[in-house]
C-alpha cells in the first residue's frame, strides 16, 4: 500500500531571483566551506562538524540541536569528536594556513596540534597545546593525552648506543591524564600506545626507557592516581590497546624490541582485568603469531575480541654486504647488490602489480579471527585459502572472498572472486559460489545466500548445497542492469538487506524493492517505483544491524529517473505502507540517525541551494534547518533553473542532458556553451555544484560569466566507443542549435580522463566543436592497451577486453578497432584547437599518450596546447595548480568561444627557464 501524502519543505534559494548579478570570480570560490567530519551524538542532542573552505583556515561548528543554535565555534579546529555520553565535544586545532604555507619542510615538521575540549553543559572551552594524540572517557570524566616533544636531536642522540632500541617511527611521548571535573592532571614520562578505560577504571601504557632495558606495560589508576607496573621487562612495548565497552577489561598485543625485526616480531594477545588483576593470553594456533600491524576490535557488547594473525614467516635470509677486501670481489656479494626485477610469464601477477600489493597489503598482511570471551575459545576465521573477510562485529556469519585463483587472469578480464560464508562461532566455511564480478549477500543465520548471475537473482542454500532462480518468472520488472554498456556481464541492481530471522531475502530491480521468502521462493514488490520510473533503495542508518525486523520502517531514497529529483520516502514492512516524507523539485539525503534516539540529519540541495544540514525525527515531520554555511553564495548571478533537455543518441535511444543557461539570459540569446561529460550526467540536475577548481569547469563561474554549461548523458556501443560517443554528441550539441541557445560557432567541449579520450577523439571526425579542453586523455589504444597504471600496477589490458575503453576483443583480434577509435591516427582531421593537460605523475592514464598526440598534432601543423603539471597523479591535487589550471580553462574558451584577445600563453607559449 502507497501512501501518496508528503511532507514538503519550502524551497531556500531555489528561486533565481532570490541571487544577485554579481558574476563569480575564482577568489570567490575560495570562500565556500563544507562540513567535514559531521558528528551527531549518540543521544541526538549535538552537532559538530568542521566548516572547511576551498581556500582558507577550517572553523569547527557546535550545534544544539534542542534548539538549531549555534553552541560555539573553534577557529581552525577539525576531526571533532563527541564523547559517548555528550559531556565534551573536542577539535584538533591545526596551525594557520599561513602558518603552512610560510614554513620551510624543517619548520613544518616542528608544527604541532593543539586539543580544544568544550563543555556542552557550560560552553566552557579548555585548550592543551602540543597533543599528539587523545582520548575522553566515556563516562566524560578523563581526557588522556600525549604531549608532543621538540627535542628530536636529543632522542636521536639517546638511542645511539641504545641497548634495546625502539622501531624508528615509534614515538614516545608525555602522557597526560586529566580529571575533567577537578583540573589535576598526572605525568607519565615516554610513553607509546595507550588506552584510556571507558569508565574510571585507569589506563594502560607502555612506557620506553632510553636504552629499552627499563621498559614497562603500566596501569594508572584513576581511583587514587597509583602507577602499577603490569610487566617490566627489558624491550617490552605494545602495538594495540582497546578497553571492553563495559567491563575493567583491556585487551592488548604485546611486544618486544628485542626482536629488531618488525615484521617477525610476535605480539602476544593479552587480556588482563583490572579489578582481578589477572593476564590471560589468547593462543594462536601452531605456526601462527600476531605481528606489530594487527588490529583489536570488540564487538558492541564485548562478547567477542576479534583479532588478527598470519602464519610465521621464513627466516630472514642474511643481507651480503661489502665487509672487507675479499667481499669486493665475490660475485655472490657483488650481485646482491644488484637493483633488478625479474618478469616471468608463469607469475599470477606482472611485477608492478606484485610490488604495489606487497607494498601496500601482503607485506603485513594478517587475517581475522575471533576470540568467544564466554568458553575462551579461539575460531580462525580468514587464512590463505580465504583472504579476505567482511567483518561486521555483530554477525554470527561473515561473508568471505578470494581472488587468488584469478590473478593472472584480473589483467586482461577483470577482477573474479570466490565467495564463501564463514561461521564465527568455529570458523567453517561453506562456499557461495566461485569465479564471479558480483558480491553476493549472506543471511543472518548462514542458511542462505543469494547473488547474481546470467541476469538472474539466485539464492543457495548452504545447507543442503541447491540453488533456486528467485526471478525468472518475473516478466514485468528489470533485475540486470538496462544501462550496462560494458563488454562483461550485466550486473545486478545488489540487494538490500534480509529479515534478522534469514526467512525473507530483500533485493532490488531497476525501479523496486522485492521481498523474496527463502521458503515458498514467492516474491512480493513493495514499491510502486515502476509506474512512475522512481527508484527506491533502503538507506542503512543502523551500521550494527544485521538484519530487518518484521515490524521495521525503513528509510528509502526515492529518485526519480524522469525528473531526477530524489525524495525520501518510508517503507513499512509490517504492513507495506510506502510513504514520501520529503520532497521538493530537489535532492534530499539522509546522513545519520543518532544511535539512541529519534534524531535524523539530511541534507537538501539544488543547482541553486547549498546542502546545508537539517534535522527531523523518524517521523520526518517539521524538519528544521541547521546550518546556513554559505550566505554569500546569494551576492552572485548563478544562472538559471537547470532544464532537462531530450535528444537521441548513437543507435536512436532516448537520451537526456542538464542544461543551466546564464541567470540574464533571453529567449532568443545565441550563447558559448562548454560542453562537460563522462557518461551519465543528467543525475545531476538537483546536484549543488562542487564549489572547488580542478579537472573540471566550476559550473556557475561559467554560468555567471556567460556561458551556458551542458551536462550531457552518452550510452557506448560495444567495438565502437569513439564513434558512439562522437554521434551521440553532435546529436546533443545540435539539439542546443536547434533549441535556439547554443551559438553554432561557440561550442566548446571539456572531459578528463574517459571524457578526456572522447574529446580527443571527437575533434578527428569533426568540426562542430570550436574549442576542446582534454584532460589525460588516452589518444593511442595500441599503445594504452599493453601499458600499465602505475598507481594500482595493473595492466590496462582489461580496461579495453571487458572495461570502460568497451573494445571487447584483445588487440591481436582487433586491430582495427583499436586503430579506429584512437584519436592519434587521424591527427591529420583535426581542425579544432585543443588544449590538452597531463600530470607527469599520472598513475591511471600513461602521460605519455598526451605527448604522442601532441606530436602528431605539431608535426601537421594543427593547434595543440600541452600543459605538463609536475608531480601531479590523474587529478590534480596541489592548489596552486588546480588554481591555475582553472584560470588557463576558463581563458581559452574566452578566446576561442567569445572572441576575446589571445593570453600571453596561448599565443606565445611559456618558454622554459631556471635560474
Amino acid at each position: 500500500m502507497m501512501k501518496v501524502t508528503s511532507f514538503a519543505i519550502a524551497s531556500v534559494l531555489l528561486s533565481t531571483a532570490a541571487y544577485g548579478q554579481k558574476p563569480l570570480e575564482f577568489k570567490d570560490v575560495f570562500d565556500f566551506k563544507y562540513a567535514k567530519n559531521t558528528q551527531l551524538s549518540e543521544n541526538g542532542a549535538w552537532l559538530s562538524f568542521s566548516a572547511t573552505p576551498y581556500r582558507g583556515d577550517a572553523v569547527g561548528h557546535i550545534y544544539s540541536l534542542k534548539n538549531n543554535q549555534l553552541l560555539t565555534t573553534v577557529e581552525r579546529g577539525t576531526k571533532p569528536q563527541i564523547n559517548k555520553n555528550a559531556l565534551w565535544i573536542s577539535f584538533t586545532k591545526i596551525p594557520s594556513l599561513l602558518e603552512t604555507e610560510t614554513a620551510t619542510k624543517k619548520q613544518k615538521k616542528a608544527l604541532t596540534n593543539d586539543l580544544v575540549l568544550i563543555n556542552t553543559t557550560t560552553k566552557e572551552q579548555q585548550v592543551f597545546s602540543k597533543v599528539k594524540d587523545y582520548q575522553v572517557s566515556d563516562d566524560g570524566l578523563w581526557l588522556a593525552y600525549r604531549e608532543v616533544h621538540q627535542d628530536k636531536q636529543k632522542k636521536k642522540d639517546e638511542t645511539i648506543d641504545a641497548e634495546i632500541a625502539a622501531d624508528k617511527k615509534d614515538e614516545h611521548h608525555t602522557l597526560v591524564i586529566v580529571n575533567l571535573s577537578t583540573n589535576t592532571t598526572h605525568r607519565v614520562a615516554q610513553v607509546g600506545k595507550y588506552a584510556l578505560s571507558p569508565t574510571s577504571h585507569g589506563v594502560i601504557f607502555a612506557t620506553h626507557n632510553s636504552n629499552g632495558s627499563q621498559n614497562q606495560i603500566g596501569f594508572f589508576h584513576l581511583s587514587n592516581a597509583k602507577q602499577t607496573p603490569l610487566i617490566s621487562e627489558p624491550g617490552v612495548t605494545l602495538s594495540q590497546a582497546t578497553w571492553h565497552p563495559t567491563k575493567p577489561l583491556v585487551a592488548f598485543n604485546m611486544g618486544n624490541y628485542v626482536n629488531d625485526d618488525p615484521r617477525r616480531r610476535n605480539y602476544q594477545v593479552t587480556l588482563w582485568n583490572a579489578a582481578t588483576n589477572t593476564l590471560k593470553l589468547v593462543k594462536n594456533s601452531d605456526g601462527w603469531f600476531t605481528a606489530k600491524t594487527a588490529k583489536l576490535t570488540w564487538s558492541e557488547h564485548g562478547e567477542r575480541l576479534y583479532f588478527q594473525n598470519r602464519p610465521e614467516l621464513n627466516v630472514k635470509t642474511p643481507e651480503l654486504k661489502y665487509l672487507e677486501t675479499d667481499s669486493l670481489y665475490d660475485y655472490d656479494t657483488i650481485r646482491a647488490q644488484k637493483g633488478l626485477k625479474i618478469w616471468h610469464n608463469d607469475d599470477a601477477q606482472i611485477k608492478p602489480r606484485e610490488v604495489k600489493t606487497w607494498q601496500e597489503t601482503n607485506k603485513h598482511r594478517h587475517y581475522q579471527a575471533v576470540y568467544h570471551i564466554n568458553n575462551e575459545k579461539v575460531a580462525q576465521l580468514s587464512g590463505p585459502q580465504v583472504q579476505d573477510l567482511t567483518l561486521h562485529t555483530e554477525a554470527q556469519f561473515l561473508l568471505g572472498s578470494d581472488n587468488t585463483a584469478y590473478l593472472e587472469e584480473i589483467m586482461y578480464n577483470g577482477f573474479f572472486y570466490d565467495y564463501y560464508a564463514v561461521n564465527v562461532k568455529n570458523g567453517d566455511k561453506k562456499s557461495i559460489t566461485t569465479r564471479t564480478r558480483f558480491k553476493p549477500s549472506l543471511s543472518p543465520t548462514g542458511q542462505f545466500a543469494a547473488y547474481f548471475q546470467n541476469q538472474q537473482i539466485w539464492l543457495k542454500d548452504l545447507t543442503t548445497n541447491t540453488r533456486t532462480s528467485l526471478t525468472h518468472s518475473i516478466n514485468h520488472a528489470i533485475f540486470a542492469d538496462d544501462r550496462h554498456d560494458y563488454p562483461s556481464e550485466q550486473a545486478g541492481y545488489k540487494f538490500a538487506g534480509w529479515q534478522l530471522d534469514g526467512k525473507t531475502l530483500y533485493a532490488y530491480s531497476k525501479y523496486d524493492i522485492w521481498a523474496f521468502d527463502v521458503t515458498t521462493k514467492t516474491a512480493a514488490r513493495l514499491t510502486q517505483g515502476r509506474e512512475t520510473k522512481t527508484q527506491y533503495r533502503v538507506r542503512h542508518l543502523d551500521k550494527l544491524a544485521t538484519g530487518f525486523t518484521p515490524g521495521q520502517t525503513l528509510t528509502l531514497s526515492a529518485h526519480n529517473l524522469n525528473n531526477k529529483q530524489t525524495h525520501i520516502a518510508t517503507l513499512s514492512l509490517k504492513d507495506n505502507t510506502l510513504t514520501t516524507v520529503l520532497s521538493d523539485a530537489a535532492r534530499f539525503d539522509v546522513l545519520k540517525k543518532a544511535k539512541h534516539s529519534n534524531t535524523l540529519l539530511f541534507t537538501k540541495q539544488s543547482y541553486h541551494e547549498f546542502p546545508d544540514i537539517w534535522q527531523t525525527n523518524s517521523t520526518y515531520r517539521d524538519p528544521k534547518k541547521v546550518t546556513n554555511l554559505n550566505p554569500q553564495a546569494a551576492k552572485f548571478s548563478w544562472g538559471q533553473k537547470p532544464e532537462l533537455i531530450k535528444y537521441k543518441g548513437y543507435n536512436g535511444e532516448d537520451l537526456q542532458g542538464v542544461l543551466i543557461k546564464p541567470e540574464n539570459y533571453r529567449a532568443g540569446d545565441k550563447l558559448p556553451v562548454v560542453i562537460y561529460f563522462y557518461r551519465y550526467m543528467s543525475q545531476r540536475m538537483y546536484d549543488f555544484p562542487k564549489m572547488e577548481l580542478n579537472h573540471r569547469p566550476n559550473f556557475p563561474m561559467f554560468t555567471s560569466n556567460g556561458y551556458a554549461i551542458f551536462l550531457p548523458d552518452i550510452r557506448f556501443e560495444i567495438g565502437k566507443p569513439g564513434p558512439s560517443s562522437t554521434q551521440t554528441m553532435i546529436n546533443a550539441a545540435q539539439k542546443l542549435i536547434d533549441i535556439g541557445v547554443a551559438h553554432p560557432d561557440k561550442i566548446g567541449l571539456q572531459g578528463h580522463s574517459w571524457a578526456g579520450y572522447q574529446s580527443a577523439y571527437m575533434i578527428t571526425q569533426t568540426d562542430m566543436f570550436k574549442a576542446v579542453v582534454s584532460g589525460a586523455p588516452v589518444t593511442n589504444m595500441t599503445s594504452a592497451y599493453s601499458g600499465i597504471r602505475l598507481k594500482s600496477g595493473l595492466a590496462r589490458q582489461f580496461q579495453y577486453e571487458t572495461g570502460q575503453s568497451r573494445i571487447g576483443k584483445p588487440l591481436h583480434q582487433a586491430l582495427d578497432l583499436y586503430i579506429e577509435n584512437s584519436p592519434v591516427f587521424f591527427a591529420d582531421k583535426v581542425n579544432t584547437p585543443i588544449l590538452m593537460m597531463f600530470g607527469d605523475k599520472d598513475g591511471a592514464v600513461p602521460w605519455q599518450e598526451g605527448i604522442q598526440y601532441y606530436l602528431a598534432l605539431r608535426r601537421l601543423g594543427k593547434d595543440a596546447t600541452f600543459l605538463q603539471y609536475e608531480g601531479e597523479p590523474h587529478h590534480l591535487k596541489q592548489f596552486p595548480n588546480q588554481v591555475d589550471f582553472s584560470i588557463r580553462m576558463m581563458e581559452y574558451y574566452d578566446h576561442h568561444l567569445k572572441g576575446h584577445p589571445a593570453a600571453d600563453w596561448i599565443s606565445n607559449g611559456s618558454p622554459y627557464q631556471s635560474e
